[in-house]
């Protein structure tokens, strides 16, 4: 065979080798995802954590793997006819047991199938403490909202370098793994990007983006819009995102024209993050109106507990005394509701 040939073939075989990485990267249609949307149903759950977690390595660490309370409370939220649940991942626990955490994630997954309850997990995150570390996590601080939540990857991607090759190879290991697995249902790639930091979470975002079209799963991808004003990080997260989801604390009025703006997409819609009672946001203004619209509702929080999510973002109680209104979640660690005409309403509409 001459070089020429050879050399014709190589550069033939580059191309489709091109070609089939261009067609994994594509971000599926809008005929495609609204189909898949219209299999799932009306998706309804929460921003879960077990109440005996203060944040994303205490809830996936071997030795503060709480199956049982995972159990119990997923139980709470079948029982108001919830069926999906936004669970947060985290590197580290991964980087620590890579096949010790994925046998977690499996056994979080048969428990929650077995409640009839899909899951969206959710990878990378920039809210909260940006600094963290394996082992004992510390104990909630006294009335603090979210005192113990942990980034992921936080201020070390900027600090150490080799933490990116750390991260493609947690990422892909994931999805390879669980990227054709029935019970989730859709992949968060990055939980509000640019929290803090602004357009420099957008390198990040692009390569989960990249590594995860690279695996390819059966799941749809998203990372959900929060700040209107992050309009670089903004716009990229709707262009490719299979399914748009987004964030909204506010008002039914505010809440409406987002939906509006976010509809002129032509993609089904998830509002991952909504429901904080004293800003107005709440199941019975809110959720109603998801419902009509047929947008997935995921309120944050289900059960009180070592997350202090019953206090409000900006309003700590420094002697730990029960707000006169809680911020978010649904129930007291017993189960029994903080609202019961919150849980009335929530059966009525998922015909509970």
């Amino acid at each position: 065979m001459s070089k020429r040939i050879i050399t014709l073939l190589s550069l033939f075989l580059l191309l489709l080798q091109i070609a089939c990485t261009h067609r994994k990267s594509d971000v599926w249609s809008k005929q495609k995802a609204r189909s898949w949307y219209a299999r799932q149903g009306w998706l309804r759950g929460c921003d879960f954590i077990p109440s005996t977690a203060v944040n994303q390595l205490e809830m996936w660490q071997a030795t503060t793997f709480d199956t049982a309370t995972i159990n119990r409370e997923l139980g709470y939220a079948a029982s108001i006819g919830l069926n999906s649940m936004r669970v947060y991942l985290h590197h580290l626990a991964w980087e620590i047991d890579p096949a010790g955490f994925k046998q977690r994630v499996n056994t979080y997954l048969d428990i929650a199938d077995q409640h009839h309850i899909s899951t969206i997990f959710v990878f990378f995150d920039d809210c909260w403490n940006s600094q963290y570390h394996a082992g004992a996590q510390p104990a909630p601080r006294t009335g603090v909202h979210n005192s113990g939540w942990i980034q992921d990857p936080g201020s070390a991607i900027y600090t150490n370098a080799a933490l990116t090759d750390t991260l493609e190879r947690y990422v892909k290991d994931i999805l390879t793994t669980f990227g054709k697995d029935p019970r989730i249902i859709l992949w968060d790639l990055y939980n509000e990007p640019g929290n803090g930091y602004g357009n420099t979470s957008l390198p990040l975002l692009e390569k989960v983006f990249q590594w995860s079209r690279q695996v390819n799963p059966t799941q749809p991808l998203s990372a959900g819009v929060w700040e209107v004003r992050l309009e670089k990080l903004s716009d990229f997260q709707l262009d490719h995102s299979d399914v748009i989801t987004y964030h909204n604390y506010m008002t039914p009025e505010k809440h409406r024209e987002w939906i509006d703006r976010l509809r002129t997409r032509g993609r089904p819609l998830i509002c991952t993050e909504y429901m904080a009672r004293t800003r107005g946001s709440r199941f019975d203004n809110i959720m109603p109106m998801l419902k009509m619209e047929n947008i997935g509702a995921y309120n944050w929080g289900l059960v009180a507990g070592k997350t202090n999510t019953i206090y409000a973002w900006d309003t700590p109680i420094a002697d730990g005394k029960e707000p006169a209104l809680w911020f978010h979640d649904i129930f007291r660690a017993d189960g029994t509701p903080y609202r019961e005409e919150e849980v009335t309403l929530i059966k009525q509409l998922t015909g509970k």
